[in-house]
C-alpha cells in the first residue's frame, strides 16, 4: 500500500522539529505528532496564570548549547529573528561566608576575581577554551563518528589535555588543583547539571563542557522565552509544507499514518510502546535495559523585583547554582542517588530578565527553579528551593508574589519524556553517554527498516541543540530516502 506522507515525526521537542525541518527541506512530505496541546516539549514558554501577561520557561530557559550548535548555526536563529541575549556573567555559585564565584564571558576577568585560585582556573580553562571548537565538534556529534577536528595534531592535544582534566576533576583528585573553596564550588555548580554523584566522569564532563561555553561563547538566554527558538523551527517547517497536530498521542504503531520513516522524539520506554511487538528481541531487551536517572522538580516563581543576594555580582548572571561549597552541593546530590531528599538541595536558578528586560511586565518577573531530587518524587519543594535561596538571598520571600511547583512525579504530565522528573531522558553516566540508548554501531536505530529515536535518549544527550534530531534525519535520508541532507539556511526557504 502507498504511503500517506513520507516521514512522520513524534514529538515535537527541539530534537523533534530539528528532524522535522531536516527532512521537510529534502523535499519530503512530514508530519509531527504532538501529544500535547502546544508544541515544544521542554523549550516552551507559557502563561501559567500566576500573574497578568507573565510567562514561564516550562523546562529550559539558558541554552549553552545553543550558539555551539552545528544545527542551529546553519539554521541560523538571528537571521529568524531570535534574539539570543548573551549576559557577561554566565552562571554564579553565592556562597555563605565571603564573595560569591562568578563564571564571566571572560577567562581572564573570571580569573582575576577567584583570588588565590584564579591561575589555576585559568590554567583549567584556558586551553579548552582555545580548541572550543574542537570540542563543541566531539560533544555534540553522533558518538560514532570522529570529528574531523580531532584529526589533526591541534585537535588530538586539546582531546588529551580535556581527558586530563576530566580525570582530574572526576575523581577524589578534585581537590588537589584548587586552594580555596570557591572556585571547586564554582566548577562543581556546572557538574550539577548532569544531576549525578559528585565527583563523577559524567559530571566532570558536563562541566568542562558548559563551563567552555561560557567562556567561549557565552550561555544565552532568548528573547521572550525558549518558546522563541520552537517559534522558528515551527515556521520553517511549515513553510516547507510539513503539518503538525497537537493533541494526537499515539499509543501503538497501528495508530501512526503509513510513511517510509518514523522518528521518535521519545524516550526509548514510549518506542518500547508503540513499536516494542515488532522489534528484535536483542533490541527489544537492550532497550527495556536503558536506564532513567535522578530527577528534578520546577518551582516558578513570580517576583516584585531582583532577588536580593547577598553578593550583588550573583544578579548579573543568567544562571545561579545554589548548593554552597563543593562538600555541601556532593552531600545533597549523594543524597539524591540514595533516594533521599537533601534539607538543603542543589538549586538551579534563573530570572530571565536578567538578559531580557522585556520579561517583566507590570514591575513582575518570572523567577524559574530546578531542585534536584529522587526519581518519581511527590514532593512539594517549594519551602525548600525558597529556604535555600533565601540563605544567600536574605530576604527573597519578601519579594516572591506567587508560586507554583511542579512535583518530580508529576514532570511527565507535561512531557511524556521525564520519566519520573527525569529531565535529561536518561541517566547521564560515562557508559550511558557512550552507549546511549543502547551499545550498537547505529545508536538511532530501533531494530525496525524506517524506525528511528532522535531525542535526548539518543548521543550527543540532553540540551537544546537540535542535534539528536539532526542525526537521526539525516540517517533516515540517507538510508530509507537515498537523498542528500539539504542546505538549512534561511535563503532556501526562497
Amino acid at each position: 500500500m502507498r504511503a500517506q506522507t513520507d516521514a512522520v515525526v513524534i514529538g515535537s521537542g527541539p530534537n523533534g522539529l530539528a528532524a522535522a525541518v531536516t527532512l521537510a527541506r529534502a523535499g519530503l512530505e512530514v508530519t509531527v505528532l504532538e501529544a500535547e496541546e502546544t508544541v515544544g516539549g521542554g523549550a516552551r514558554t507559557l502563561d501559567l496564570g500566576l500573574a497578568p501577561g507573565v510567562v514561564h520557561d516550562i523546562c529550559s530557559a539558558v541554552h549553552p548549547l545553543a550558539l555551539a550548535s552545528p544545527f542551529f548555526a546553519e539554521f541560523d536563529l538571528a537571521a529568524r529573528g531570535v534574539d539570543l541575549r548573551v549576559p557577561e556573567a554566565a552562571y554564579a555559585q553565592p556562597m555563605l561566608d565571603g564573595p560569591a564565584g562568578i563564571a564571566y564571558r571572560s577567562l581572564g576577568r573570571t580569573a582575576a576575581e577567584l583570588g588565590p585560585d584564579g591561575a589555576a582556573w585559568f590554567d583549567l580553562f584556558g586551553p579548552l577554551v582555545e580548541n572550543s571548537a574542537v570540542l563543541t565538534e566531539l560533544a555534540l556529534g553522533d558518538r560514532r563518528s570522529l570529528p574531523a577536528g580531532l584529526l589533526t595534531p591541534t585537535g588530538l592535544r586539546a582531546a588529551v589535555g580535556a581527558a586530563a582534566r576530566l580525570f582530574e576533576q572526576g575523581t577524589r583528585a578534585w581537590s588537589a588543583r584548587f586552594r580555596g573553596d570557591v572556585a571547586p564550588a564554582l566548577f562543581t555548580g556546572v557538574a550539577a547539571h548532569s544531576i549525578s554523584t559528585q565527583p563523577s566522569l559524567a559530571g566532570a564532563g558536563t562541566a568542562i563542557m558548559l563551563a567552555t561555553l561560557a567562556h567561549a561563547a557565552g550561555w544565552p538566554i532568548p528573547v521572550g522565552g525558549s518558546g522563541a527558538i520552537i517559534g522558528a523551527l515551527r515556521a520553517d517547517l511549515e513553510a516547507h509544507g510539513g503539518r503538525i497536530q497537537t493533541g494526537h498521542r499515539v499509543r501503538t504503531w497501528r495508530e501512526l499514518p503509513r510513511a517510509r520513516a518514523y522518528l521518535f522524539d521519545t524516550t526509548p520506554a514510549t518506542l518500547l510502546e508503540i513499536w516494542g511487538e515488532r522489534m528484535p528481541e536483542r533490541v527489544r531487551a537492550a532497550l527495556a535495559r536503558f536506564r532513567y536517572g535522578d530527577a528534578a522538580a520546577k518551582v516558578d516563581y513570580v517576583l516584585s523585583g531582583p532577588v536580593p543576594w547577598a553578593d550583588p555580582r550573583v544578579g548579573t548572571a543568567s544562571t545561579v547554582h545554589v548548593g554552597g561549597t563543593r562538600e555541601e552541593m556532593a552531600y545533597a546530590e549523594s543524597l539524591v542517588a540514595d533516594g533521599a531528599h537533601a534539607a538543603t538541595p542543589m538549586v538551579l536558578f534563573s530570572d530571565p530578565s536578567v538578559a531580557d528586560p522585556g520579561r517583566v511586565v507590570a514591575g513582575l518577573r518570572p523567577g524559574w527553579a530546578y531542585a534536584h531530587v529522587p526519581s518519581g518524587s511527590t514532593v512539594d519543594v517549594t519551602e525548600a528551593v525558597t529556604a535555600q535561596i533565601e540563605r544567600f538571598a536574605p530576604g527573597f520571600r519578601d519579594v516572591v508574589v506567587d508560586s507554583r511547583c511542579v512535583p518530580a512525579a508529576d514532570m511527565a504530565e507535561h512531557n511524556q519524556n521525564y520519566i519520573g522528573g527525569d529531565i535529561a531522558a536518561g541517566a547521564v553516566s560515562t557508559w550511558g553517554m557512550a552507549a546511549r540508548p543502547r551499545l550498537s554501531t547505529d545508536p538511532f536505530a530501533a531494530g525496525i527498516p524506517g524506525v528511528y529515536l532522535c531525542s535526548a535518549s539518543v548521543p550527543p544527550g540532553p540540551g537544546v541543540h537540535g542535534m539528536g534530531g539532526h542525526h537521526a534525519a539525516r540517517r533516515a535520508l540517507a538510508r530509507r530516502f537515498e537523498v542528500r541532507s539539504p542546505s538549512l539556511a534561511p535563503r532556501s526557504t526562497a
